[in-house]
């Protein structure tokens, strides 16, 4: 019986394996779908469609740059356990992924998984789905953002924290003074979990949610609330600068030298080098962050082994 491509689409969704997996079980059940699903069952690879339900909220924020470091690449994988995050197969399959969206410059997710994994001849989707066959958790490619142009790569806490960091720069991007100031910058952004580049960088509507709360928080201090609104409101002005302090990169105390801001340090680095360096993108990505996590129920696990 023959099948077409669409069949073998039909198989994928129903089984969760990849693409070539199921256009073997296909061709061995010379197209009978129910018994290409029994194939794939008894070679365990039907499995992996029964893990994709499980939470995926550990795993790793992973991020480099290429030798030249004039392009980077930081991306977040997930596992459901943080067991698994530290298992060198999946570390060298974010790796992988990651060298794949350096040299693809696929558009997202979906379009990441179309494209051939770097080094191979197989697509993303389906060695995916081989990892978690061998590795026995659901594993998730969340999010990526690829920059070109000089950039600093920074992980922390062994993937707990993943930073890229955009430069403007007559500096040699791979300078190792350069990069070792960049990760410093990239440091800051990863142990403050800064919001904002600039002043410039923050939206009217959050500075203007700031000094309603600021205002609010005045009125209920018996020391200000009968102060008149102008001065209240220059009050309210000298906290929103403290926020600007607090909240963009480039105004903030520069943890290693609190005698000078991320912008000072930036000038004093570029002087030292002989060039022009300007801070203008980064990105941050704290690996589950904002995702449900898995609940584990250790008493419940024990008792329904005994059973």
């Amino acid at each position: 019986m023959a099948f077409t491509a669409k069949d073998v689409k039909v198989l994928r969704e129903r089984t969760g394996c990849g693409m070539m997996d199921c256009k073997k079980a296909l061709t061995e059940a010379n197209g009978d779908m129910d018994a290409a699903i029994d194939i794939l069952r008894e070679q365990g690879l039907a499995k992996a469609a029964k893990k994709a339900s499980r939470i995926a909220a550990e795993g790793v924020a992973y991020a480099v740059t290429n030798a030249a470091g004039n392009a980077g690449v930081v991306i977040e994988v997930n596992a459901e356990t943080d067991f698994v995050a530290k298992n060198a197969d999946f570390q060298a399959f974010v790796k992988t992924l990651a060298d794949t969206v350096m040299a693809e410059n696929p558009a997202d997710v979906d379009a990441l998984a179309q494209c051939k994994a770097n080094g191979t001849d197989v697509l993303v989707a389906d060695l995916l789905q081989e990892k978690i066959q061998t590795i026995g958790e659901n594993i998730k490619i969340r999010r990526f953002v690829k920059y070109d142009g000089p950039c600093v790569a920074y992980v922390h806490a062994g993937g707990k924290i993943g930073v890229l960091v955009g430069f403007e720069t007559t500096v040699d991007p791979a300078n190792a003074d350069f990069v070792a100031y960049g990760k410093d910058v990239a440091m800051q952004i990863a142990a403050l979990n800064t919001q904002y580049l600039d002043e410039k960088d923050v939206p009217a509507e959050v500075i203007e949610h700031e000094k309603e709360i600021m205002i609010a928080q005045m009125k209920q201090d018996p020391k200000m609330a009968n102060k008149p609104e102008q001065v209240l409101t220059k009050i309210v002005d000298g906290k929103v600068g403290k926020f600007y302090k607090e909240n963009c990169l480039v105004d903030q105390e520069f943890v290693k030298d609190n005698s000078l801001t991320v912008k000072a340090y930036t000038a004093n680095c570029a002087k030292a080098l002989g060039g022009d360096i300007k801070i203008t993108k980064f990105v941050r990505f704290e690996k589950g962050e904002g995702l449900e996590k898995r609940q584990d129920d250790f008493a419940a696990e024990v008792a329904s082994m005994v059973k």
